[in-house]
């Protein structure tokens, strides 16, 4: 890829990646929304989006926000149905490019998001002067490594080690012993 802001350390193993090139959203929602779900879980990434389709939740507004009424539980925030609409395709579409690759879908992090101005397409009939919106969008998703594997190994490392210094210290006890008896 030869975009500015693409990741440079994508590791094709443990990684996925999808990207919509001049999408019809606006910019400033999809930053928004990117800033949003960014090292998100998918799924609730997804399940969030659906919610915002619905008008259940509203996307926090934290940057581009002039003139945004405040919304339920948060300040700024609106509903932004057809950028979210474009980005839970794009979430389809790299867990699926996921499951293709063999990596496990439940288990999926948003690991790099973001959303740049695309080229200007111009409009045709009587707004000829002005420009559509399109937005480029690149989403990678890692998958996290369990937490239990680890929690397991850490417990057996602690046994482990537990034993090694009961075993230390029944041989320093007994080096001890035949010594007193010397003198």
């Amino acid at each position: 890829m030869g975009h500015k802001y693409s990741l440079k350390d994508y590791n094709k193993e443990n990684m996925a990646r999808a990207i919509g090139v001049s999408l019809p959203i606006s910019s400033k929602q999809s930053i928004e929304i990117c800033n949003f779900i960014r090292e998100k879980d998918v799924n609730f990434a997804k399940k969030f989006l659906d919610e915002v389709i619905k008008d259940k939740k509203a996307v926090p507004f934290k940057r581009f926000n002039a003139d945004v009424g405040h919304k339920k539980g948060m300040a700024a925030g609106r509903y932004p149905k057809k950028a979210s609409m474009e980005f839970l395709s794009l979430l389809n579409q790299v867990e699926a490019n996921a499951q293709f690759k063999g990596l496990n879908t439940a288990n999926l992090i948003i690991a790099h998001i973001n959303s740049n101005k695309a080229a200007k397409t111009a409009r045709y009939g009587r707004q000829r002067s002005r420009n559509a919106k399109r937005t480029n969008v690149e989403i990678v998703v890692l998958e996290k490594a369990e937490s239990k594997p680890d929690a397991k190994k850490k417990a057996v490392k602690k046994e482990t080690a537990a034993k090694k210094t009961k075993e230390s210290a029944n041989e320093k006890s007994k080096g001890s012993n035949p010594g007193n008896d010397k003198k």
